[in-house]
């Protein structure tokens, strides 16, 4: 997938994190419960961290990351930073119009925060130790700039542009389910491959799927195009990274440790890649109701 070169960027919509501020004592129980994070599992898992009531969250100095070389399409071709800022856009441009036009429900806008390194939100610290993560209380998404070489190289994407770009747009489905009440969902007291902590990631593979249908659409404040037609590379590119953050494939193949279905958080690569290709398919949100089906 690629941006037209010539369609504009709004880098209002994103933010550069900067940061490095500790979090501690009993803070880090409300962290897990309120993030949403992309990768599945507890992202402290493996760190030597204990009880979430005794977590000491922190990280390095976190760098301001320079948005002011993402100015246009050609610029999201080049820069993942800049690939971010034009899937902000599009995602949003997206979502604004069918949220209204589908369900009668308005469209708020979210913004993503850029960092590296570390910086600090209303959830806690963001490292890159976590992943990208929505954060409902501030209604913000959080990426670290270089998560999407760890996508790769740790979790095994194939690195192509779409891989990126659906990390971005699931987690605005994320926000779309905070807008229509049904992020809480999540917190129902279960894991495994029923629990409502996997219907809400499920869904929000949905989403992203049903805006990639339209991704070719979206248009920048000019109304300009910003996306060139998906092909069937890109579709493959999206359900590589779908079927990387799987928690069979990371428990499995990333950890190298035993698969337990009943400490499932996010759904296994197959259900994820599915969910995906049923709401580009469809392109209708009305397709993406997880909790109306157990055939998850």
């Amino acid at each position: 997938m690629s941006f037209n070169e010539g369609a504009g960027l709004d880098v209002s919509q994103v933010v550069s994190g900067k940061g490095g501020a500790m979090v501690g004592g009993g803070i880090g129980g409300l962290i897990l419960m309120l993030v949403i994070v992309f990768l599945g599992g507890n992202p402290l898992a493996g760190s030597g961290v204990g009880d979430p009531s005794e977590i000491f969250l922190g990280g390095s100095q976190g760098e301001t990351v320079d948005l002011s070389e993402c100015q246009t399409g050609a610029d999201a071709n080049r820069s993942d930073v800049c690939r971010i800022v034009g899937t902000v856009n599009s995602v949003q441009d997206y979502w604004r119009d069918a949220l209204p036009a589908d369900i009668n429900v308005q469209y708020r806008d979210a913004k993503t925060v850029i960092f590296s390194g570390s910086t600090q939100s209303a959830c806690g610290t963001a490292s890159a130790a976590t992943g990208p993560f929505y954060c409902p209380p501030e209604e913000r998404v959080y990426i670290d700039a270089g998560f999407f070489d760890q996508l790769s190289s740790t979790y095994g994407a194939d690195g192509g542009n779409l891989a990126q770009m659906y990390v971005v747009a699931h987690e605005y489905g994320h926000h779309v389910q905070q807008i229509l009440g049904i992020l809480s969902k999540a917190q129902d007291g279960r894991t495994g491959p029923q629990s409502g902590g996997v219907r809400v990631e499920l869904m929000a593979d949905c989403f992203a799927g049903v805006w990639a249908h339209h991704a070719a659409t979206t248009k920048d404040a000019q109304g300009n195009t910003l996306i060139k037609p998906l092909t069937q590379s890109d579709i493959r590119s999206a359900l590589s990274a779908a079927a990387a953050v799987g928690d069979d494939h990371i428990q499995g193949e990333v950890a190298r440790g035993q698969v337990k279905p009943e400490t499932w958080t996010h759904g296994s690569s197959e259900s994820r890649q599915r969910w995906f290709l049923n709401g580009y398919e469809s392109g209708n949100l009305n397709t993406c109701d997880t909790f109306a089906t157990n055939k998850l």
